[in-house]
């Protein structure tokens, strides 16, 4: 598993101005893809559940990097900056599930072979949206 400093090194995640608006708009996206998972649950549509739901937790990550004054190029490397920087706010559990979920999603777009059962869709969903409670708590604190 690559670490936050190899993706550092690697340019996978770069130092850049630090915005608190480009963090709320990222968050803004992040509640309207999680909007649309639900959607996409209640149409019984688990693959676009979990590509959604997942978005939303990706982009929920990116908010915490960009209000830090980071960019990534790498979903992992979302998850090794929030460990590495955040984890005491976050919880080990969360950023574990997010790595999961980045799995997941990343089986619903490349292999012909998976796809997703309602309730996995409908538990990625429920969590993405307590993920992203996680985070604008984060977020809101000064």
């Amino acid at each position: 598993m690559i670490s936050v400093e190899e993706c550092m090194e690697q340019g996978l995640i770069a130092k850049i101005p630090a915005s608190g608006a480009q963090a709320r708009s990222q968050m803004e996206k992040a509640q309207v893809m999680l909007e649309e998972a639900k959607k996409a649950v209640e149409n019984e549509s688990p693959n676009s559940a979990v590509l959604c739901g997942y978005a939303a937790m990706f982009d929920a990550g990116r908010a915490i990097l960009f209000k830090d004054g980071y960019r990534e190029r790498s979903h992992a490397c979302v998850a090794r900056y929030l460990e590495a920087k955040h984890s005491a706010k976050i919880g080990m559990h969360f950023i574990r599930m997010l790595d999961e979920y980045r799995e997941k999603r990343h089986k619903v777009s490349y292999s012909s072979e998976y796809y997703p059962t309602m309730d996995e869709a409908k538990n990625l969903v429920r969590f993405a949206g307590e993920f992203l409670e996680k985070i604008e708590g984060i977020l809101a604190v000064k």
